[in-house]
């Protein structure tokens, strides 16, 4: 197990009602406040009114950033920059899912950065003094609701590119799993397929005699195989939300990279230049991408790990360490398809005209990876496979 410094300082506050618990957190920071959120889920559930009556009961000043995209466009981070500083602004709420979450960091990134906000994605920027935020979530997909970690889109050069500091980890998060009851069962199932996601890259790793990581991640991946299915069918089922909904949050939050070498993100990578061109919900592409991944990967060298994934929360009984990882990848598929979720590219219309780009801009900055370094041609032998 390697060396690691342990720091999640996100304060979450799970459960029914705990909206109001947020308001002497909300003054610590200030009475001026950008509220962001999507496409307006939150006004049809109630959740705007009552926030909003909050606000005007605690003289909590807020101006409003609605209409945030799946697929976050750099336009609306650009616009809550603009509103942050003529307002004054001095903290941030985010209230929606990932999507809303991550728009409302680059927010607070780039309202005290005298460039453009875009420049943080491409490495040309580092965060220094971002406006607080807070959020409320309202879908268990991506975590960001406890990390610092952000992915925004340019919409003019069809680039989706990830950025990230400490520093912007929301400072509380309201965990209500009452407030994804409306979630369809589209995006419960991609959301589901996110969470996973996330652990597959943080189990994937070269490293061995990490116990404690791997069987934290192999009972995160338990959950969501018990809990996605009921969340899918039974919109309303609180426990199957409010599984979800935590699994998520633990996916993505640090806990079970701590001790390894960190994770290998080479398939979201791959799969930011799917949905930067063709604007496909995150979590069917890693739907697709991940079982044709783990496939291109696997091979004598850590075939034991693939394996004891299979093992552990597949059940495969398997002795030969290749044929059970095999197996367990095929579970894997079987699941995504029992969601719902596409298995090739061709299922969401999406031909191979874009591949060598997408390959291209995958590896702009380097080889993927961590298990196994990929290059350009491996991105596009990846991406030709999941067609």
């Amino acid at each position: 197990m390697r060396n690691f410094t342990y720091s999640i300082p996100t304060t979450i506050y799970f459960g029914k009602d705990k909206l109001e618990e947020i308001i002497p957190e909300v003054k610590r920071y200030g009475k001026r406040v950008l509220i962001t959120y999507g496409g307006g889920s939150i006004k049809r559930i109630g959740l705007y009114d009552k926030l909003t009556a909050l606000f005007k009961q605690n003289d909590i000043f807020y101006v409003e950033l609605g209409g945030i995209q799946p697929n976050p466009r750099v336009s609306s981070v650009r616009e809550g920059i603009a509103l942050c500083r003529e307002h004054k602004v001095d903290f941030i709420l985010a209230v929606g899912g990932g999507s809303v979450i991550d728009a409302s960091k680059a927010i607070a990134a780039g309202v005290t950065y005298d460039g453009d906000v875009w420049d943080f994605m491409i490495g040309k920027a580092t965060v220094k003094d971002p406006l607080p935020l807070g959020s409320v979530l309202t879908l268990a997909a991506t975590g960001s609701e406890m990390n610092g970690s952000a992915v925004i889109s340019n919409e003019e050069t069809q680039d989706k590119r990830p950025m990230g500091d400490p520093a912007l980890r929301p400072v509380f998060s309201v965990l209500d799993p009452v407030y994804t009851y409306s979630v369809n069962k589209w995006h419960t199932a991609a959301g589901t397929t996110d969470i996973m996601s996330h652990i597959f890259e943080a189990y994937y790793t070269v490293d061995k005699d990490v116990e404690v990581a791997d069987y934290m991640a192999e009972a995160l991946l338990k959950v969501c195989i018990k809990y996605g299915p009921i969340a899918v069918e039974e919109p309303e089922n609180y426990e199957a939300r409010a599984n979800l909904m935590w699994a998520g949050t633990l996916a993505i939050n640090g806990l079970i990279s701590y001790g390894k070498a960190g994770g290998d993100w080479a398939t979201h990578m791959i799969e930011h230049e799917v949905s930067a061109i063709y604007d496909l919900t995150h979590g069917a592409g890693l739907a697709i991408l991940f079982p044709v991944w783990m496939e291109y990967v696997l091979d004598e060298r850590n075939s034991w790990r693939f394996a004891q994934m299979a093992r552990n929360v597949w059940g495969v009984s398997e002795i030969d360490d290749m044929k059970a990882a095999r197996l367990g990848i095929a579970e894997i598929r079987k699941f995504f398809s029992s969601l719902g979720m596409p298995a090739t590219l061709k299922d969401v219309n999406i031909d191979g005209q874009h591949i060598p780009v997408m390959a291209k801009k995958a590896t702009i900055f380097g080889a993927l990876g961590n298990i196994k370094k990929l290059q350009q041609a491996d991105v596009e032998e990846i991406l030709r496979r999941a067609l």
